[in-house]
């Protein structure tokens, strides 16, 4: 079977696509805010008792931060996501009683009550307007909000904050066990081939990062932050498709390289690997490697390193921990570069022709390049890899008086004409923009579809899709 053809083969099925579409909703609630967390990982490994420049009055800011202002934001986004402003308000306000009620960081919580408080109010709102009186409505407006935002504050101190409390005690409790067995580092057995499905947001900041920050407050550092960011074991398969993968390849994976490790965009190597999908196991034994280093170690992050830059890493490595850090980088590399060195040199199939017929038969979608103005570029979250891609396209088609946009892929807006987005998000993709047309592709890097996108609009005629 081709390179193309095992990508035909893994664009997903319903299971997997709402999979991805609830891991969206979770990342999105906590990448915009990633600053913050930064913000707060830098305060507490600047100002602890055990930081770089240890200040008692300083370091008064990590409490805050951790307990009210990061789970707040949270809860606010989340909000903002499933009612615009109002439900961000009304989210803010639900997070506050469900952090004031608990005496762990409230993230998963917050997660909870901030869409759910949001909802209820698109309800009323909705109900409200049917029978709201001309000249009330800013009244009924903000009573309801502020009614219905106190209700579910109260709410989140007295029921919700102590259940998800419990549940997040109970992870935590698990994660130690884990730790504490030297089980850890089967947890890539789960991680690594999820994340090649681009659900590599949602694992970590919608579950490893919660977690990471609880024991960081506990210990000071955490071991949670490295499991999905490690660019240790992309990093190894790039190198080993530098040296023993397709010739046709090969001139792409510098610069991929380049983007992976030190720009911290982790989905530039996923292609790769969907395209020989037997390295998922060299990305695993990379991903085991690395954990089973740090726990040997002690290695362990003050935050999250997002995105997983290398810069990232040793702007959030605690004081002394440099050298654990990077031998869990350097070994998960080495053992994923090995890896994928054998299983790239076995089954070694012949340089698949270009299926291009293929795809034209697929199309079910067609736009005249006379009505673009613009085309959106779709990745799960909308901030990482879709930006680079975006700033891309934005320079091969300005001269044509097309521009390119980023989003995440749940959030296409309607009545989009042309969707730029990979192969494994394009059934996502039709879901949310179902008249638009889709044009997937399979590599981040001068990958095909780029170029003929280019020359449709520069030579006029119409876009498939």
């Amino acid at each position: 079977m081709t390179d193309t053809a095992h990508l035909k083969h893994v664009e997903g099925n319903g299971l997997r696509a709402r999979v991805q579409h609830l891991g969206g909703h979770l990342a999105g609630m906590v990448m915009p805010n990633i600053a913050a967390f930064i913000a707060w990982g830098l305060i507490t490994a600047m100002f602890i008792p055990t930081g770089w420049l240890p200040n008692e009055t300083l370091a008064k800011l990590v409490g805050p931060m951790i307990t009210m202002l990061l789970p707040v934001l949270i809860g606010y986004t989340g909000g903002r996501l499933v009612h615009g402003q109002r439900g961000a308000v009304v989210g803010a306000i639900a997070t506050v009683g469900v952090a004031v009620g608990s005496d762990v960081p409230m993230f998963l919580g917050a997660m909870v009550i901030g869409p759910l408080t949001a909802y209820l109010l698109k309800l009323v709102d909705g109900v409200s307007a049917r029978h709201t009186r001309p000249g009330f409505e800013m009244l009924v407006d903000n009573f309801t909000a502020g009614i219905l935002g106190g209700a579910m504050a109260l709410a989140g101190l007295l029921g919700i904050g102590p259940v998800v409390s419990g549940l997040t005690k109970a992870a935590g409790n698990g994660v130690d066990v884990l730790v504490d067995s030297g089980l850890l580092p089967l947890v890539s057995i789960i991680v690594e081939p999820a994340k090649v499905l681009f659900l590599n947001n949602a694992i970590n900041h919608g579950v490893l990062s919660p977690l990471g920050v609880q024991q960081a407050t506990e210990t000071g550092k955490s071991i949670l932050f490295m499991i999905e960011s490690n660019p240790g074991p992309g990093l190894g398969i790039l190198l080993a498709y530098l040296f023993f993968g397709p010739t046709r390849l090969r001139p792409t994976v510098p610069g991929a390289i380049i983007v992976q490790f030190l720009g911290g965009i982790h989905e530039i190597y996923f292609p790769y690997v969907l395209m020989k999908p037997r390295l998922i196991l060299a990305a695993i034994a990379g991903g085991m490697a690395g954990v089973a280093t740090a726990l040997v170690t002690g290695a362990g992050l003050v935050a999250t390193p997002s995105p997983g830059s290398i810069f990232a890493y040793l702007a959030v490595t605690p004081k002394g921990g440099y050298f654990p850090v990077l031998a869990s980088i350097t070994v998960a590399a080495a053992v994923s570069f090995a890896s994928a060195a054998a299983l790239l040199r076995i089954g070694h199939t012949p340089e698949p022709e270009a299926d291009k017929e293929e795809e034209e038969s697929t199309a079910t979608r067609s736009v005249s390049v006379t009505a673009i103005t613009s085309v959106v570029v779709a990745c799960d979250a909308g901030m990482g890899s879709s930006v680079m891609l975006a700033s891309q396209l934005t320079k091969r088609l300005k001269p044509y008086g097309v521009t390119a946009t980023h989003k995440p892929v749940n959030d296409i807006p309607q009545g989009t004409q042309v969707v730029v987005t990979h192969t494994n998000l394009a059934d996502r993709a039709r879901a949310v923009v179902p008249d638009a047309v889709i044009i997937p592709f399979q590599s981040f890097l001068n990958d095909p579809a780029f170029d003929q996108l280019e020359a449709t609009i520069r030579d006029g005629g119409d876009i498939h899709g």
